[in-house]
């Protein structure tokens, strides 16, 4: 049985949502609000429609950004640094 007092734990690792929302398109919603101009509304609607293009493809904002940095890096691991790797002069 569930004791309502030890519940809010399972929680606390759910994402953020304002209605279908991430919460994290709260941002450019804020700054559209405190300065309503054409470009704040385009910025603001465009990083909504990113933020439910992610949602749709079942990524969140971290998960996005670390999916990002890997396909950046690409499929080499070095262990070290690219500026600390010694070349084969010849």
């Amino acid at each position: 049985m569930r004791h309502p007092d030890t519940v809010h734990w399972r929680d606390s690792s759910r994402t953020p949502k304002f209605f279908f929302m991430d919460a994290y398109s709260a941002i450019p919603l804020l700054l559209f609000l405190l300065r309503i101009r054409l470009w704040t509304f385009i910025l603001a609607c465009s990083v909504c429609a990113f933020f439910i293009v992610l949602n749709r493809f079942g990524f969140t904002l971290p998960v996005f950004l670390r999916w990002l940095r890997s396909f950046v890096a690409g499929k080499d691991r070095y262990a070290r640094s690219w500026l600390r790797r010694r070349r084969n002069k010849q």
